[in-house]
């Protein structure tokens, strides 16, 4: 998702996007130990993902 959509999104969206994209870190952290993570690079993408999710969020909060 593009930073100009996110900051468009509601707090409670954010909170929601952010929950997502952790569980799906998890999902793939499990995967890449078990040894069968396809694509590493989703490791790095969900990881930033998650940095601009907070990032947005913290600029919210700070006014």
């Amino acid at each position: 998702m593009k930073l100009e959509k996110m900051r468009e999104l509601t707090e409670a969206e954010l909170q929601a996007e952010l929950t997502k994209n952790k569980s799906e870190l998890f999902n793939l952290r499990f995967q890449h130990v078990t040894g069968q993570l396809e694509n590493p690079i989703r490791m790095r993408d969900v990881k930033k993902q998650i940095a601009r999710v907070k990032t947005v969020l913290r600029e919210k909060a700070l006014g």
